[in-house]
């Protein structure tokens, strides 16, 4: 197993998973088309050109947009020569480009990684992070992010919460306004019962759209911190890094749903491994994170393999 080994899947995730948001798009154009009369063909131009819009500004400005939300400001090598050096020396170790060093200035540890590929990734950390963390660690939360950026997983990641946002945004839209024209004649059987199938869609789609973007940041979040294990070569460093950042239960100054995902802990807000509180099922299956406690125990796990 290698830093390249699920890259060729995830290349092929990434295509289906923006094929399967088109597809969510377009279908719930057309059905406001059914339910308000509107010609069915400008319902699936329109969800086409949301569809368009929303890959393309994922694709080129994630990076930007995420960077830009979080406050994040790019550092030189002088202003962090040791942090810049240990970034470069895993980067090398791991056979990636060197990406982008950003910092934010916030007291609570966290970092993320963002950018369409790994020419243009960059990473960006807490000062809060660089004060609570030794080496060890710090290294094991920078192979994590470059893990992320080796695996494409930055990409998919990125796309999934645009089109998720674009989705619910479509569809509350829609809710709220009525997206204009005039229903369909309840008394046509075949036109009400698309009407309804519309509006399920129409009502459901922000939910499946939210919960298949946590789902695919919950299973790479695993992936990334075994594939950090073996440029290390000592999970327990990140094992470790965890303990320590779920330890910090408050929010970040700047958060936003929107970027939750990207970082290596819940910026909202977590309960740490000794917070003494279990998460329900409906609490897990709607946390941007995989539980720390499942995290620790499958790098630690990771030593004997």
């Amino acid at each position: 197993m290698t830093l390249y080994t699920e890259r060729s899947k995830n290349v092929s995730r990434t295509w289906l998973l923006m094929v399967a948001f088109a597809t969510l798009v377009v279908g719930v154009a057309y059905a406001i088309s059914l339910y308000r009369n509107i010609p069915p063909e400008v319902g699936l131009l329109f969800g086409l050109g949301i569809s368009f819009v929303s890959g393309f500004t994922s694709y080129f400005y994630s990076d930007r947009i995420a960077l830009s939300v979080s406050g994040a400001r790019e550092v030189k090598k002088e202003e962090y020569v040791e942090l810049y050096r240990i970034l470069e020396n895993l980067s090398i170790t791991a056979g990636v480009t060197m990406p982008r060093l950003y910092v934010i200035d916030d007291r609570a540890p966290n970092a993320f990684a963002t950018g369409r590929n790994e020419k243009h990734a960059a990473i960006a950390v807490t000062t809060g992070l660089l004060a609570t963390l030794d080496r060890s660690e710090l290294e094991g939360v920078l192979a994590h992010e470059l893990s992320h950026i080796g695996n494409k997983d930055i990409l998919i990641m990125s796309v999934a919460v645009v089109l998720a946002g674009t989705v619910s945004i479509f569809a509350n839209f829609f809710l709220r306004t009525g997206f204009g024209g005039k229903k369909r004649d309840s008394e046509n059987s075949s036109g009400g019962i698309l009407a309804i199938v519309g509006i399920v869609l129409i009502i459901l789609s922000p939910l499946f759209a939210t919960l298949l973007r946590l789902a695919v940041s919950r299973k790479r979040e695993f992936v990334a911190d075994a594939t950090a294990g073996l440029i290390t070569r000592y999970p327990d460093g990140l094992a470790s890094a965890l303990r320590k950042i779920s330890a910090y239960t408050m929010p970040m100054n700047r958060t936003s749903d929107a970027t939750a995902h990207l970082f290596i802990s819940d910026p909202r807000g977590t309960v740490g491994v000794d917070g003494g509180q279990k998460k329900s099922f409906i609490s897990k299956l709607f946390s941007t994170h995989p539980p720390v406690e499942e995290r620790i125990a499958a790098l630690v796990g990771q030593k004997g393999v």
